[in-house]
């Protein structure tokens, strides 16, 4: 085997397969930036579908806690509060503190609140129907897989990318080191050259 064509070859296949990692990370983040874009459009009667999450919850497990509720949802505490704001103004939700533990806020969902949860259980399968209904049961299971390998992925991904941030700060300056600004100016512009199809942080 030629070994200069052999390696071109691997290089030009290591090309391509960065370009669609690339190009599954715009995918992915467009995705997200959508699904939230049109989740936040939705209000089923003044209550955002986050909001339906909440009551569900309650109805399944009983009384909430504020704090429990913003790490389930992946929300602020302060955007947490607001949502429980608007259940309460509605009259689907009550806030209590317990003997046991009043240093926490809970939420409690009342009979208005199941009562709204039932007319409108049917928002809930339309959303996963819209999202889902045309996969086969072998394509579900694939995007199953996919879906819980990026969550276990995001686990450590902020501490990942703020731990490369401090060293890259931790890194010599081009006047300790020697390099010439220029060289560092064409190795820049190679890699934007590269990364010029998709848009990247």
């Amino acid at each position: 085997m030629n070994f200069t064509k052999g390696d071109g070859a691997v290089i030009s296949r290591c090309n391509a397969e960065l370009e669609l990692m690339e190009e599954a990370d715009w995918l992915f983040r467009r995705m997200v930036r959508r699904f939230v874009k049109e989740r936040d459009k939705v209000e089923v009667e003044g209550i955002s579908l986050p909001g339906l999450l909440v009551l569900q919850k309650m109805i399944r497990e009983g009384p909430q806690r504020l704090g429990d509720l913003a790490e389930e949802l992946d929300f602020t505490s302060g955007a947490v509060t607001g949502l429980c704001d608007k259940l309460e103004r509605k009259g689907f939700a009550l806030r209590i503190r317990r003997d046991s533990d009043r240093r926490s806020v809970w939420l409690d969902i009342t009979t208005q609140g199941r009562e709204f949860v039932s007319r409108n259980r049917n928002i809930g399968t339309r959303c996963i129907a819209i999202l889902f209904e045309e996969l086969s049961v072998e394509e579900l299971g694939q995007v199953h897989d996919l879906f819980k390998g990026l969550i276990d992925r995001l686990e450590h991904f902020s501490d990942t990318l703020n731990s490369l941030a401090e060293s890259n700060l931790r890194q010599p300056s081009v006047h300790s080191t020697g390099v010439r600004p220029e060289d560092i100016d064409e190795q820049t512009a190679g890699e934007e050259k590269r990364q010029g199809k998709y848009l990247s942080y």
